[in-house]
């Protein structure tokens, strides 16, 4: 995959919070941040995600902590407020990664694509179950579950399919 730059310009109507267009995309402070939440498909568990995410990073400056979507988030100045991907693993949320930046790649068929930066920081969070869905999701800050407490983050994960069961009756 290629990095592709945003030109000058646009960099500049990023960080002044505009969209192309100005107007109802335009980015307002006071409306905070979004997140987005994303299905983490063929794994099992955070330890799943985490080992994919290092064997992956010599494919990226840094070894950062890269997802590559189709799709370009339109409330991006939102996500780069301070929003975090969230990642549904066996139909439940269970972890979140701080968003750092978007950037523009292109791949080998010549689509440009976006590749969402986070942090290698993998934190975990309270169980939250969630329905199949197609792509990515927004979703904000009132409706994501909390972070786990520092006594409990290393904890030994317990199988998805429990975490789900005791998220549903309000347990976990």
């Amino acid at each position: 995959m290629r990095r592709i730059r945003p030109e000058p310009q646009d960099r500049e109507a990023e960080a002044i919070g505009q969209s192309c267009g100005g107007g109802a995309g335009a980015y307002d402070p006071a409306m905070g941040f979004v997140n987005i939440l994303k299905l983490c498909v063929g794994a099992e568990s955070i330890g799943d995600l985490a080992t994919w995410q290092e064997e992956n990073a010599a494919r990226w400056p840094a070894g950062q902590a890269v997802h590559v979507t189709r799709m370009w988030p339109k409330r991006e100045a939102e996500v780069l407020a301070g929003g975090s991907l969230y990642w549904v693993i066996k139909g439940v949320i269970l972890c979140r990664q701080r968003i750092t930046a978007l950037e523009r790649v292109e791949t080998g068929d010549g689509i440009s694509r976006c590749a969402i930066v986070m942090d290698r920081e993998i934190i975990r969070t309270e169980s939250a179950p969630r329905r199949p869905f197609q792509g990515w999701r927004y979703i904000g800050p009132e409706d994501v579950p909390r972070d786990l407490t520092l006594s409990r983050d290393g904890d030994d994960s317990l199988p998805p399919e429990l975490e789900r069961a005791l998220a549903e009756i309000g347990l976990r």
